[in-house]
Order: structure tokens, then sequence, then C-alpha cells
């Protein structure tokens, strides 16, 4: 597990899975309020989806190491528009999950509902509602990019629920219950 910050504070990585573009947003929780770290996109390029996972693979493992997370949240699967977008979506995800779970994280996912809810305060805020309340939230100079606006989201969410301001969810870790094994 990558070291704490100096502060004491923890370090959360937001992640925004897509197979073309994955948002990433990184947010220190100083005393139950946010402050913003970095945010990008890893971008893939015009190649097979398993060389696109790849690269999603290896740009989370930068990210990882360049800023050193305590935390990591990401999106839950939505329905998609069609079939092939919901499994190249669910692909991409998976490919984050495996990519953080190799790196040593338990790994907190939100419905795109919860991250709106927590962030706007509407769960059927849209794309640019969200963009402007991280903004504001981060007190940021210019607004981010779609998808790393939704990662950095995605990462106040977790932050709130660390804090006790929205509810918390379940972690990806596998649990037994009543003698059988479940997500």
């Amino acid at each position: 597990m990558p070291e704490q910050p100096l502060d004491s504070s923890p370090r959360i990585l937001g992640i925004d899975p897509g197979s073309r573009i994955t948002g990433f947003g990184v947010i220190d929780l100083c005393q139950g309020k946010p402050r913003y770290v970095a945010s990008g996109c890893i971008r893939t390029t015009d190649v097979a989806l398993e060389q696109r996972l790849a690269q999603i693979y290896a740009g989370l493992s930068e990210v990882v190491g360049l800023h050193r997370p305590m935390c990591v949240a990401i999106e839950r699967v939505f329905m998609a528009k069609n079939a092939d977008s919901a499994l190249k979506l669910g692909q991409a995800r998976g490919t984050a999950l495996v990519c953080m779970a190799n790196l040593g994280f338990a790994v907190n996912e939100y419905s795109p509902r919860q991250i709106k809810q927590a962030v706007t305060g509407q769960g059927g805020a849209d794309k640019t509602q969200v963009q402007h309340m991280v903004t504001a939230i981060l007190r940021l100079s210019a607004t981010p990019q779609a998808d790393a606006a939704d990662a950095l989201a995605i990462a106040l969410t977790d932050g709130y629920a660390r804090s006790g301001l929205v509810a918390a969810t379940t972690s990806q870790r596998s649990r037994r219950k009543n003698g059988r094994w479940r997500l």
C-alpha cells in the first residue's frame, strides 16, 4: 500500500472508466474538507480493444505511482446505449479494478445517481452541472474536462462518505456471509 501524505489526510483517487477515455481525479481530505491534487484523462489510441485496456492499466498504474493515493473509488456500471458499449465499458472498468487490486487497494463503488446527488444535490444532474459543482467545491481556476470532472466527483463522493456526509458503499473485497462467498 502506498505511503500516506505527510499531513495524515487521506488521499483519494476517483476513476471514471471508459474504453476510449478514462478520467482520474485525486483529492486530499484535510480535516473533512476536500483539496484538489490532480486530475486528467487517460486517452487510448485507436487500436484493438485489448491494447486500449493495456493502456488504461498502464496509465492508472502511473497515476497511482505519481500521486500515491490511500483510497480508490470508481463509478458503478450503468446501462449504456447499446450492448456493445456496455461490454466495452465493463471491460474498461474491470481493467481498472484489476489494476487497483494488483496494487493492493480495496475499491469503493458509487452509482452515477449517488455521485450526482453527493456533488450537486440532484441525482439527475447533467455533466455540465457536475463540472460546475466540482469546479466550485474544489475552487479550481478552470473547468476540468468532463471525464476528469466525473472522476473528481467520484473522489469527492468517497470523501463525503468517509466524513459521514453521504451513505457509504461496500468495497469490492469478497466477503463471506452465511457460509457463502459473495462480492
